[in-house]
């Protein structure tokens, strides 16, 4: 029997795998429809530096993987790669084949890479293995999905900008669940004696 605790975490889980399926389709939406600067045969655009320009859908990638590893620590791999062919077959939905296509491929190799930098590092610590596999995630994805899309690298520093902002912006919440999660096993442990 799942104790309160444990039922609280699956629906969080839940919850987060829900927004994690939606990320894919909702930045491919993104490219195509929302941007400071939308040219012609082109993604739209969002300035994410000073001068750095990125595809509108890099905040939503962005955050992707730091939810891709809370999937991971409160349902398991099986949901998340569930959760990955649920944003790939909604990307049908609201964007062009070769967008999909570029994307979902992406997506699924960098979050590939995410899984397996996450995995060994979740033991040493939430936040470090947030982070680490974040950044090798986005690293993979922005490199594959603009060589699938466009056939050029050339907006790569401003999808790996975009991305790490999203990233760093979760960080405070990935620190608060860690702590939340951890009290709340201290009182569970407490409970029980």
């Amino acid at each position: 029997m799942l104790s309160r605790l444990d039922t609280q975490r699956r629906i969080e889980g839940f919850a987060l795998l829900a927004a994690f399926a939606l990320t894919v389709p909702l930045a491919n939406w993104m490219i195509v429809n929302v941007g400071t600067l939308c040219p012609p045969d082109s993604p739209c655009l969002i300035p994410v530096a000073p001068g750095v320009l990125a595809p509108s859908g890099v905040v939503v990638a962005g955050l992707a993987f730091v939810l891709r590893d809370l999937v991971q620590r409160r349902l398991g791999v099986a949901w998340t790669v569930a959760a990955i062919a649920i944003g790939a077959v909604l990307s049908v939905l609201v964007a062009p084949p070769a967008l999909v296509f570029a994307s979902v491929v992406a997506f699924l190799l960098s979050e590939l890479a995410d899984l397996g930098v996450y995995t060994p590092l979740q033991r040493r610590g939430l936040v470090l293995a947030v982070v680490a596999s974040s950044m090798v995630g986005l690293v993979v994805d922005t490199l594959l999905f603009l060589q699938l899309a466009f056939g050029s690298t050339e907006l790569m520093w401003g999808q790996i900008v975009g991305k790490g902002w999203m990233v760093l912006a979760a960080i405070p919440f990935i620190y608060w669940l860690r702590a939340r999660d951890e009290r709340q096993e201290r009182e569970l442990a407490g409970a029980l004696v």
